[in-house]
């Protein structure tokens, strides 16, 4: 259709208004991209927030983290927390927040300005926002632990919500920190619940009892917390945690910190959680029963099941919630018989009571435990291949209390001064604690391998209180000397078990690595990595050096 001369001008009036409005646009974005929101040292520090709010608190990573945010301003301080720390009075924690604060202001102020800004830049502004509003109500959500209210009405929730939308809402959509603060509020009580029973229940300030705390903060997040914030939050319950090392470290400490500290969604329409954060944890020690009563115990039973089954009856993994934990200790006491059934629960999430057909689902988190070496119980036929590679999808080790000495020898005091306030209180546990420490010194010695480990040390520290002394049992190892003896004739051991035993007892009957080494002809090392405490246990030992 031909165009008139009328219209003809009338188009080119059009175009050349387009392309001016064009050439406006994309100078005011040349302009804003001049003038990025994150650039230079502003860029560096917001970096440097945004990682430290993801690092595992536990190890010395999170300190590394706090040096580069505040750089001359860092107080140093130990390498990691431990329980003779107060967080609450951590220097650089409140220098650490002024920074965040200033930063995501000074962000905030460039969006809402209509200030440019790409993917990368928004995560980072979103992370820096994320530390800031946990560092704010972090002692709010601490108080809905100790006073065990987090099935009340959340009060805290309304003033995080109006936090959040005062930093969120210039993000204009409904990704990012906007997309379910339910979720994130869910996600801060869960860390806060962490790190209260993980400082809490594992204790020491050795780098083993630190690496044990960060193993232990793994379990329940991963080592990347934005993809457990993401995606894992609701599937950490499949994963099966394995915590292994000898008796008296621990190890049920170390469960109970794992499973009282899982994900609980937040309800904004109630303003409570849904679920109770404290009651979720059941403990069975499996070496304590025999077969019949663990399958009742974890599996329930019908009436008439066996003689004494009077009722129905539910079992632990019955009882247990979609967001509780059942601990099984002592593993590796399991009949195989119940073994296979175990194996079903880790593979299929279902099981069936004792004489009952019905299939029942189990949605918690199993937490395992032993001393034994599974290793050569598997090579033995005595626990299975198959429900062991359903156990150690998460392998967690507690160090002997040998081990936390040998790195760190002033742990003992803080250990011993920690068991006595629990026994007898603050204003008595320094002078028993002194005590203790006096009879250690010139009874024991500072290489006693203390064979229990801490549940040695705590009653050493009760016998101590009671009869100002502490005697390990008395010198005696002809029996271990014998079985030892029958052992190598019948061909049982391997070369290092051989070693392992023999080093033990030469160790357990000299009360000394020193003079141990010298009847061996050994390095004192080598003889300290040889000691195995679990044998040792079982042997009576001399006092002294």
């Amino acid at each position: 259709m031909p165009i008139s001369p009328g219209h003809q001008g009338v188009r080119e009036s059009l175009l050349v208004r387009i392309a001016k409005l064009i050439a406006s646009y994309a100078q005011r974005v040349n302009t804003q991209r001049t003038v990025p929101i994150l650039s230079g040292k502003v860029r560096d520090d917001a970096l440097a927030v945004s990682r430290l709010g993801y690092l595992n608190p536990f190890l010395p990573e999170r300190r590394d983290g706090e040096r580069a945010v505040l750089g001359d301003d860092f107080e140093p301080g130990g390498p990691v927390w431990s329980v003779q720390g107060d967080t609450a009075a951590h220097p650089n924690l409140p220098r650490v927040r002024r920074k965040a604060e200033a930063l995501a202001e000074t962000m905030r102020e460039h969006l809402a300005a209509g200030g440019a800004t790409d993917a990368e830049e928004r995560r980072i502004y979103e992370d820096v926002v994320a530390y800031l509003l946990y560092d704010r109500h972090e002692t709010a959500l601490y108080d809905l632990i100790e006073r065990g209210r987090n099935r009340a009405r959340v009060g805290v929730w309304p003033r995080f919500a109006a936090d959040l939308a005062h930093f969120a809402d210039i993000l204009g959509d409904e990704r990012g920190l906007l997309r379910d603060p339910a979720h994130l509020f869910a996600c801060f009580f869960q860390v806060r619940r962490a790190f209260h029973h993980v400082f809490r229940f594992i204790v020491g300030g050795s780098m083993p009892a630190a690496r044990l705390r960060g193993g232990a903060w793994q379990s329940i997040f991963t080592h990347d917390m934005r993809r457990y914030r993401r995606a894992l939050y609701q599937s950490m319950g499949d994963v099966t945690t394995l915590v292994t090392g000898p008796s008296g470290t621990g190890k049920e400490l170390v469960a109970r910190a794992i499973g009282l500290s899982r994900y609980v969604p937040f309800d904004p329409r109630t303003g409570t959680f849904v679920d109770d954060c404290a009651g979720g944890f059941q403990a069975l020690n499996l070496s304590a029963f025999s077969p019949t009563l663990i399958e009742s115990e974890l599996f329930g039973h019908q009436r008439g099941a066996f003689t004494g089954a009077l009722a129905d009856r539910a079992g632990w993994l019955e009882t247990c919630g979609p967001r509780g934990a059942v601990f099984l200790d002592e593993i590796g006491e399991l009949d195989p018989g119940i073994q296979v059934k175990l194996l079903r629960v880790l593979q299929a999430r279902t099981f069936q009571r004792l004489g009952d057909t019905t299939d029942r689902h189990f949605g918690g988190k199993i937490i395992a435990a032993t001393n034994r070496d599974l290793g050569a119980e598997m090579a033995a036929g005595r626990f299975r291949d198959d429900l062991y590679y359903r156990l150690c999808a998460d392998l967690i080790e507690t160090p002997s209390l040998r081990a936390q000495l040998d790195d760190a020898p002033d742990e003992l005091r803080v250990l011993v001064d920690f068991i006595a306030r629990r026994v007898v209180g603050d204003d008595e546990a320094g002078p028993l604690a002194d005590e203790v420490l006096a009879w250690i010194e010139t009874q024991l010695g500072a290489d006693y391998p203390w064979p229990g480990n801490v549940r040695e040390l705590e009653q050493c520290v009760r016998n101590v209180l009671i009869r100002r002394e502490y005697r390990p049992p008395a010198l005696g190892q002809a029996g271990a000397r014998d079985a030892l003896a029958d052992a190598v004739r019948a061909g049982t051991l391997t070369a290092d078990e051989l070693l392992n035993r023999y080093c033990t007892l030469v160790f357990a009957d000299s009360g000394s690595y020193l003079e141990s080494a010298r009847r061996l002809g050994l390095d004192r090392r080598t003889v300290k990595s040889r000691v195995d405490t679990d044998f040792l246990a079982t042997l009576p030992r001399r006092s002294g050096r």
